[in-house]
């Protein structure tokens, strides 16, 4: 499945109506537990905060995000959530590596915030080479190991 990025802010969320469609969809989709607010009220508050969604794009529809925070040196990742009728195909794992190039482009780090990752986040992290960091309240993209050994 050919996924890309495609990134919504204030501005592409005013403009591009299948966007937010698609994101509304998106996160109506998630586990009650993901939100903790209701679907609107989560994307307005993000987005008029200056912060970012980093969506998978497939088709011209969007499939998953993940909400996006910057500061001087890392993109901070919350709430991913890919649509039921796509989970389980890699979209996902997709999306965050995606993300991931796209923070490298700017020298960036890609985190999450431990505390607010549901377990099957953590897994998912872990699996794709994400390590909790030594203080414990994140985690950050792991650098490869020398030797081909495996983390």
């Amino acid at each position: 499945m050919p996924v890309t990025l495609h990134i919504v802010d204030h501005a592409a969320w005013a403009l591009d109506a299948q966007a937010r469609q698609d994101l509304q969809r998106i996160y109506a989709d998630a586990p009650a537990a993901r939100l903790s607010a209701p679907v609107d009220d989560f994307i307005q508050h993000h987005l008029e905060a200056g912060h970012f969604f980093g969506c998978a794009r497939f088709n011209d529809r969007l499939l998953g995000a993940v909400a996006v925070s910057a500061d001087a040196e890392a993109w901070w990742l919350s709430e991913l959530c890919v649509r039921k009728t796509t989970r389980r195909r890699g979209v996902g794992s997709r999306l965050l590596a995606l993300v991931s190039s796209a923070a490298a482009d700017r020298g960036l780090d890609l985190r999450a915030p431990a505390s607010q990752l549901p377990m099957a986040d953590q897994l998912l992290l872990s699996r794709l080479g994400y390590r909790l960091h030594a203080a414990g309240n994140y985690f950050e993209l792991a650098p490869p190991l020398q030797g081909g050994g495996k983390p």
